[in-house]
């Protein structure tokens, strides 16, 4: 095998050491009635000599009952352990799966941010549903090959060998010859199905992309472009699995030119010994009727091979995606959690993603129980201090504290629970509207629910849906609207009741009525807590405590509203060009600009300086 290829015997250990193992005991009950049915068929070929030779051919009443009741015990004894072992297997193969997938998608929720950016959903579960299926197909394929087949062979192989050696001998003549052919048709499998297992990996991924996006898709009439995309990837998937199925399929079909072989050479050589009286005919068909039984198993085992490399390549990613290290994990002897209303402190903190920098010694300091507000371009570092706080990313230089303790300190759980986060984005479950509100607890009462509710505006709406906080949400609750949906997700922070709260653009997406509402609930839950908030929109955040304005990585100034607006700088053309004579409204990227109220900024000769300034401090 390649060197490329993790080892088949690595591959086995790591199954079983992971889930077989925790089913041994019904694996043994499964093998003893694999290895009743396979010495069933053995005892089928020799029944043969006595029924051709002491009831056709002697015509002796005696045998013929006791032969046919040998017979229908063996058939007898074949079916039930046919079936015990089917039942036992399909239990197994079930919940070891069951097992597989909660391991992986366990494993895969708590990897870090930066490996979920390199690791599509698709990809994902592709991995997680179909390539899991593949390896509890062959492992039950090899465990029924190794118990029924070899047995059934075995006992084949034993009666022939008792009629005559020689043929058997002869009729095995061709198995050297397969060596070679079918270790490069083991490679050719293995090969094709790793490429096949990466195709449908893009396959779900850009049905991920398509579903996820299908309003914009529309909007731009992008339907046959998209259509397009997906029949190219599949396409390349189709040509990869024929090839793969042509290489497995190879093997059953070696088998059985060298059983033809075999069968030839042994009718030659045996037929002259039938003729000449050497050998009964009840000899030659009991061989006959073993080796016709042997084939079946035979390529069962050779087309395991086949099965074995199309699985092997799909756990290989299974494999290296379960033993990937997970970087951001909890100190081995953490530091008690910060109590009452921590201070944010980040001191000279430095943040590179590859050769692009994102924050540049940055230093900044959110007060215990004040509101402080992030504002700047994007790409100036506000939501990566976010990601900073709660760990889901580690700088490479400086310190982040809470309370005075470092974050990294911190048990990575107890972290997250000082932390309540409101951004744009309100993701929801497909599940009942208080699921959505509760995930998953269980110790919230009725009457702190409906306040929870009642603070967060939630309330306001509830009397409309058909089945009230049993209605259900839709999928990332497209049944509700943009402004419900942020309600929904205040609730879960107030419940949450935590000392920090972030709010990242939460209203940016929201018409004006809709923010207003929105607005009274994140002043509702901010109060009493340490906030940090993330905006665009500067009328969110003029009764902010603080106000830190970023460019590039870097804090460039700080402040309250009304100083910032008497020094000048980034905050005041900020906030001129968003409400001077309001006309001109541009959010802070500094990248869209338009007209609220009539007028053209183009005309407005102190407006455009304004525009064109702001433009070189963000662009150089």
């Amino acid at each position: 095998m390649s060197t490329k290829y993790t080892s088949s015997r690595v591959l086995m250990r790591w199954l079983w050491r992971g889930y077989l193992r925790h089913h041994v005991g019904l694996l043994a009950i499964a093998l003893f009635f694999m290895l009743l049915e396979g010495a069933s068929v053995g005892a089928l070929s020799y029944m043969m000599q006595p029924m051709f030779d002491l009831v056709f051919v002697n015509g002796s009443a005696n045998a013929l009952v006791w032969v046919s009741l040998a017979f229908f015990g063996i058939f007898l004894l074949r079916g039930v352990s046919s079936v015990t072992q089917k039942v036992i297997l399909a239990t197994i193969n079930q919940r070891s799966e069951a097992h597989m997938r909660t391991d992986m998608l366990d494993r895969l929720i708590h990897q870090d941010a930066s490996f979920h950016q390199t690791h599509p959903p698709g990809f994902l579960i592709q991995r997680v549903q179909t390539d899991v299926a593949a390896i509890n197909q062959v492992w039950q394929a090899l465990i029924t090959g190794s118990g029924r087949d070899v047995a059934q062979l075995v006992a084949v192989l034993g009666v022939a060998i008792s009629v005559d050696w020689r043929w058997t001998a002869i009729m095995l003549v061709g198995v050297p010859a397969l060596v070679l052919p079918l270790s490069i048709a083991q490679r050719y499998v293995r090969k094709k199905a790793s490429q096949a297992r990466d195709l449908g990996a893009v396959q779900a991924t850009r049905l991920d992309e398509v579903f996820h996006g299908i309003v914009p898709i529309k909007l731009n009439r992008l339907e046959d472009y998209q259509t397009g995309r997906y029949a190219t990837a599949t396409a390349a998937f189709v040509r990869a699995q024929i090839r793969s199925a042509f290489g497995a399929s190879s093997t059953s079909g070696l088998v059985d030119l060298m059983a033809g072989v075999g069968v030839m050479c042994v009718i030659l050589f045996g037929g002259r010994e039938i003729i000449s009286g050497e050998k009964s005919v009840g000899e030659f068909m009991s061989f006959f009727t073993a080796i016709g039984l042997a084939f079946d198993p035979m390529r069962r085992l050779a087309s395991i091979m086949g099965i074995w490399q199309a699985a092997a390549a799909a756990m290989e990613r299974i494999k290296e995606l379960m033993e990937a290290p997970i970087s951001l994990v909890s100190p081995s002897d953490p530091k008690p959690t910060p109590t009452g209303l921590p201070e944010i402190r980040l001191d000279k903190v430095n943040l590179s993603y590859g050769e692009a920098h994102i924050l540049r010694d940055l230093s900044l300091v959110a007060e215990a129980g004040k509101t402080t507000a992030l504002v700047g371009a994007s790409g100036a570092g506000k939501s990566t201090i976010f990601n900073l706080l709660t760990r889901l990313v580690d700088p490479q230089e400086g310190s982040v504290t809470l309370g005075g303790v470092e974050v990294r300190d911190l048990d990575l759980g107890d972290l997250r629970d000082l932390f309540s986060v409101v951004t744009q984005d309100a993701l929801l479950f497909d599940e009942t509207l208080k699921e959505n509100i509760l995930l998953g607890r269980t110790d919230v009462s009725d009457e702190r629910l409906r306040e929870v509710m009642d603070v967060a505006h939630v309330s306001d709406f509830l009397h409309k849906l058909p089945d009230g906080l049993e209605t259900r949400v839709g999928p990332r609750g497209s049944a509700l609207s943009g402004g419900q949906r942020q309600r929904v997700v205040i609730a879960r922070a107030i419940l949450r009741d935590t000392p920090i709260l972030l709010l990242d653009e939460a209203t940016s997406a929201l018409d004006a009525q809709s923010e207003k509402v929105v607005q009274k609930a994140l002043e509702n839950l901010s109060g009493g807590r340490t906030t940090l908030v993330i905006a665009h929109r500067l009328s969110t955040i003029r009764a902010a405590d603080k106000i830190i304005v970023m460019e590039r990585g870097k804090v460039m100034d700080q402040g309250r509203h009304d100083d910032l607006l008497q020094r000048g700088g980034i905050y005041a053309d900020l906030y001129r060009l968003q409400f001077q004579d309001g006309k001109t409204l541009i959010d802070t990227d500094g990248v869209h600009a338009q007209i609220s109220r009539g007028g053209d900024p183009r005309g407005d000769e102190e407006q455009a300086g304004l525009l064109r300034r702001f433009a070189r401090r963000l662009f150089g």
